[in-house]
């Protein structure tokens, strides 16, 4: 594929790369450098993406299957919202390997002649620039758009992917829509972009609840009003699970969950505590009402000792 002047792809990226600064400026120059320095990665690789095996691909859907599972309602809404414009749908796990997909029937046979399928591996060190691989790489959502892949093969593709983090706040998957279309137009782009990048979040937020569905889950709300924030608190308002966006908020480790954590010790750093104690004492009113306000059996409907209640009412004061 060539330019204006006639120099082709890997001229232009080797081009970009004697620039020492080029890498410093642009996330794309620099991930072109790792793709030829540190992977060392040919720009006119023709070569199709490597593909796993069926035994390895179905290792691969087996470990991701919580996270794909809380994915999925999502990943409808998502492909609703750009599969008729010619793009399809793809989750990751995060070496890279689609495990999920989706895509109109009639795309079907061009997204797999490009590799963009289930079991194709898209990570950076196999497919050098590119928006699934450099995603996971530089751990944060960016558009790899056409000729600013590494590859010269994968220039025709448009890629908008988005990291997603587990319930313990590590990398774990991406959140990917790619086109073929050549007439992709940079505010469609920018548009996609923000589709992703609020999906990536709400898959966060399913898996989140799902792996943490026997505990409370509160939201620290920060000032851009992000749902992505969740504390999971147990029966004793001790903090035992935060989102990445939650952990980044309020300073949360995992030293400090593992350390007995009250929700409100951090919750008011970010967010008004009386809302955490509004929303016990609500707890408080509900158990007792349901108990014809005996005392004994609120108590065992909350799951705390008679004495441990009775503190609460003086704390909360209910009477």
């Amino acid at each position: 594929m060539g330019d204006r002047t006639g120099n082709t792809h890997p001229d232009r990226v080797r081009s970009v790369l004697a620039d020492d600064a080029g890498p410093a400026r642009s996330v794309v120059a620099a991930s072109w450098r790792r793709s030829m320095t540190v992977y060392g990665l040919d720009p006119a690789d023709a070569s199709l993406p490597e593909t796993l095996t069926e035994q390895q691909l179905r290792a691969v859907c087996e470990a991701m299957e919580p996270l794909t599972r809380a994915a999925q309602g999502t990943l409808d809404r998502l492909f609703r919202a750009v599969g008729d414009t010619g793009c399809c749908v793809l989750l990751t796990n995060r070496d890279g390997v689609p495990v999920d997909r989706r895509g109109a029937v009639s795309d079907d046979e061009t997204f797999h002649r490009w590799g963009l399928w289930p079991g194709a591996v898209w990570s950076e060190a196999t497919e050098g620039t590119n928006g699934i691989g450099t995603c996971l790489a530089e751990g944060r959502a960016l558009t790899i758009h056409r000729d600013q892949h590494f590859h010269t093969k994968n220039t025709g593709l448009s890629c908008t992917v988005a990291p997603i983090y587990d319930h313990q706040g590590r990398l774990a998957a991406a959140l990917d829509v790619s086109s073929c279309r050549a007439d992709l137009t940079e505010g469609f782009v920018g548009l996609i972009a923000a589709a992703v990048a609020d999906a990536a979040r709400a898959i966060e937020a399913q898996n989140f609840r799902q792996a943490f569905s026997g505990s409370r889950i509160l939201l620290a709300a920060d000032e851009d009003r992000s749902t992505a924030a969740l504390l999971a608190v147990d029966r004793h308002d001790l903090v035992v699970g935060a989102t990445r966006s939650a952990r980044q908020l309020l300073g949360i480790t995992d030293a400090c969950i593992a350390g007995s954590l009250p929700a409100a010790d951090v919750l008011s750093v970010a967010t008004d505590a009386e809302d955490l104690i509004d929303a016990e004492r609500g707890a408080v009113r509900r158990a007792l009402a349901r108990a014809d306000g005996n005392v004994s059996a609120a108590a065992r409907a909350l799951g705390v000792s008679r004495a441990t209640l009775h503190r609460k009412l003086n704390r909360l004061g209910l009477h």
